[in-house]
Formats: structure tokens, sequence, C-alpha cells
């Protein structure tokens, strides 16, 4: 059983006045997009177009981890949603992802939690299975792909949600705010470039942070739906 965690209380300053976590793209909201991707019920783009469209969700619930303010907008986003919803609120918000990993793990009802970023509107739902898989095997408390062998995509992986919140707390208490402070006190598999590449490709792991970015990714989406 999996939560699928969605973070989405971060500023967006390089966005603009927006709040980029429910800008559209191709007409649905961003974060809209990604819980789709979750569900199954998203447009079958690339990559995981099949799983991403066929219905078949890779999680068991939602778990949205935004600030209070957020909520109203976000709610409405996500309205009609095939999956239930948890609310895992930044009480005392701009503390960063790993607080908003913190929150969304002490608010998940499952014991793993496949966290994604809501700028990542083209996660992979099949690539995420692979990581809750991996997730499964005894002792492994967290699962994090390493792109091109050096970055850390620790906003698309899976952690145990009790061990994660607790870490989490721990290097909040001694005012560390990295992800890997975290992640650094779990049994992690870290999943090097080549098995990524495997599995998915790099646009799993695209984030849109600017104007131009979500441009990209519109066009990127009318692109695909065109070509089918």
């Amino acid at each position: 059983m999996t939560s699928g965690a969605i973070l989405a209380g971060g500023r967006s300053t390089r966005f603009g006045d927006a709040d980029k976590s429910v800008a559209p793209i191709a007409g649905v909201p961003m974060i809209r997009r990604v819980a789709n991707r979750l569900a199954g019920t998203d447009d079958p783009v690339p990559p995981g177009a099949e799983r991403a469209g066929g219905g078949d969700s890779v999680v068991d619930e939602l778990v949205v981890n935004c600030r209070p303010d957020q909520r109203e907008a976000i709610e409405e986003a996500l309205s009609g949603v095939s999956l239930p919803v948890r609310w895992a609120l930044d009480e005392e918000p701009d503390l960063g992802p790993l607080a908003g990993i913190r929150n969304a793990c002490r608010a998940a009802s499952e014991p793993y939690a496949v966290v994604v970023a809501c700028d990542m509107p083209f996660v992979d739902p099949s690539f995420l299975a692979a990581l809750r898989e991996t997730a499964a095997d005894p002792g492994v408390d967290a699962v994090i792909p390493r792109l091109d062998d050096r970055w850390y995509q620790t906003t698309q992986a899976v952690y145990a949600t009790g061990p994660a919140a607790d870490a989490c707390d721990r290097a909040l208490d001694r005012g560390d705010r990295k992800i890997l402070a975290m992640a650094d006190q779990l049994e992690a598999v870290v999943v090097d470039d080549e098995a990524i590449r495997s599995l998915t490709t790099e646009r799993t792991f695209t984030n849109v942070n600017t104007q131009s970015e979500l441009d990209a990714a519109e066009r990127a989406v009318a692109a695909a739906l065109g070509a089918e």
C-alpha cells in the first residue's frame, strides 16, 4: 500500500506572481496533471504514456503538502480526482521541501510514500512503480534516483513514511534543511543513471520553474497528443 505525496508548498519565486502548482498545462492545472499521472487518468503523454493514461493507479491515496493559503486553489484543481486526498499543511511555512516531505509522511496513512514535486508534470508512473517495487525489499527505507550519477532526485523518490519523517525531524532540529540530510540517515537504495535510463527517460524529472518552461511543457503535451 502506497501514498502518493505531492509537494506544492514552495513559493515559486522564478515563476512570477502566480502559484505554479495550479498553472494550466494544456488546460489542466499542473498539480492535477501530476495527480492524474499517479492515478493513471492523465493524457497519454510520454514517458510512461500507457500507464499515465491507462487507468492503473500506482498509489492508493494522494497526500498534498502545501501552505494553508494554497489549499483552496489546489483543492479546486484536484476536484473530482479519482483517489482519496489527504492534506499535509505547512503550519510553519518556508522550511523547504525537507519539511514538506516530513509533513507529507506524517499525514500519509500508508507505510511508503512516492514523493513527487508538483512541478514535474511528466513524471513517469511506470518508473515510480519500479522504485516502489525496490522499496519492498527487506530493510530498505528509501529509493532515490541519481541522474547522470551526479544529481540526486530526492523529490521523485520513495520513502518509508515513519523512518523518513523521524529522520526529517532530526535534520530540522539541528537546522539542516537539505533532503540528503534526511536520506543519509536511512537505509537507501540509489538508482544509478544506467538503471534510470533502462526504465524511463530523463524527462520524468523535468521541472517547470518559469513561464518559458511552462510554455515548453504545453508544447510537449500538444505534440504528444497530436502524434496519437
